[in-house]
């Protein structure tokens, strides 16, 4: 028998998506009765949206699936402040002209994911820079002000944690609430949103929208928020030791993003069909009791559902075309990250910090030193090995059996 009476919830509760909601009966009934508005912010901080963001469109996702519609709000007025949630320290303040470019190159993500269109359930997308940046002084303090007090503000953990590690939280942060709280209540008038949802480190900020809406309009709203993903290892979900897993082509080629998926834990397998595919429930529980080598089938499932809906089929068969011939078959797949060096060539340490494989030179140098370093699958140890691409032909170099990349002239 199901938790919930409401498909939306049903769904977000059995892939894993559920953490907390403000008032589950009631937008559970809401939802049952009615097509409901949700939405979820992004603030464009950087060029790419990566795979911590995936979790949060796929609460999006999962709103459209159920019947409901969806509304991705770009943090285009937000993002000039900087949310202080999750951060030690200040944001680098971003100019007008990067905010455009920044928006630019994530829109393609949503729209690959999300279905917009006309109808009821058609998504939107909507920056908050088109009421924030119109918004007074005078009367953010007056309409809005009035209603948060700085002793509630301080009990929040994004501000309570800066304060106690006797970090900077500077005055333009400490309003990003404000301003975020603001955004429920203009998209609650001009939208009629009931629901924003986000990760767990988002429910001050959704609780503070969730009660001024109801103090100025006296209208009822909700918040739901999914939990923050961890991998079993512990690490935060979406980082590696390269740094972040991009949704873009042009930050992370698709290989690359590819292996992320079919390098998962073993005991991850199960958690990120559910919360990142739409394969059925049945089917994942089959996937996830795979046991020894077989769990690598599951895990090449996962790598090419993931990268079909967030690069596209092509780049998915791609990458999987590229992976099968360069493991099983001792070859080099044409989707391998490449690096193009002079006539002069280059020293097999350098290749491999520029390809990103290692952090260091010296890093590079205990590598080769383990052997764990290969060119066309013959180990190489001397630091100083000069790799020198004969023509138009490519060397294979590969760090471990994971990673790979072509050297060329």
């Amino acid at each position: 028998m199901s938790e919930y009476k409401s498909d939306l919830l049903n769904l977000l509760s059995s892939r894993g998506h559920l953490h907390q909601i403000t008032d589950a009966g009631a937008l559970d009934a809401l939802a049952s009765k009615k097509v409901v508005t949700g939405y979820v912010g992004f603030d464009p901080t950087a060029p790419s949206l990566h795979i911590g963001n995936l979790a949060s469109i796929m609460l999006l996702k999962r709103m459209q699936d159920a019947g409901h519609r969806p509304i991705v709000i770009m943090g285009g007025g937000t993002a000039r402040v900087g949310d202080p949630s999750g951060r030690d320290a200040t944001r680098t303040m971003l100019t007008d002209e990067k905010l455009a470019s920044n928006i630019a190159g994530i829109k393609g993500s949503f729209e690959r994911i999300l279905r917009f269109d006309d109808s009821p359930t058609g998504a939107l997308l909507i920056n908050n820079d088109d009421w924030l940046s119109k918004l007074g002084y005078i009367e953010l303090l007056r309409d809005v002000g009035q209603h948060f007090t700085i002793n509630r503000m301080l009990t929040f953990d994004s501000v309570k944690t800066r304060l106690d590690r006797e970090q900077p939280l500077t005055f333009l942060e400490f309003n990003y609430m404000i301003m975020q709280a603001y955004d429920y209540l203009v998209l609650s008038r001009d939208y009629d949103c009931q629901l924003q949802l986000g990760g767990s480190d988002q429910w001050g900020n959704i609780v503070n929208g969730i009660e001024l809406t109801r103090r100025i309009d006296a209208k009822e709203v909700y918040g739901f928020t999914a939990p923050l993903i961890t991998r079993a290892d512990g690490a935060k979900m979406g980082k590696s030791v390269d740094g972040a897993i991009w949704l873009n082509e042009e930050q992370l080629p698709a290989y690359d993003f590819w292996q992320y998926w079919r390098n998962t834990d073993d005991r991850d397998v199960g958690k990120f069909l559910k919360l990142f595919t739409d394969l059925p429930l049945d089917e994942i529980a089959r996937l996830e009791a795979l046991e020894g080598a077989a769990i690598n089938d599951a895990k090449v499932i996962l790598a090419n559902e993931v990268t079909r809906m967030v690069r596209g089929d092509e780049a998915a068969k791609a990458a999987e075309g590229t992976a099968l011939e360069t493991f099983a078959g001792g070859g080099a797949g044409e989707d391998l990250p490449t690096l193009s060096v002079g006539a002069e060539g280059m020293r097999i340490g350098a290749a491999l910090t520029a390809l990103g494989f290692v952090g260091s030179g010296k890093e590079a140098k205990r590598k080769l030193a383990e052997g764990a370093v290969k060119l066309n699958d013959e180990t190489v140890q001397d630091a100083g090995f000069l790799i020198l691409p004969a023509g138009d032909s490519q060397v294979k170099i590969s760090l471990g059996k994971k990673k790979h990349g072509l050297i060329s002239l």
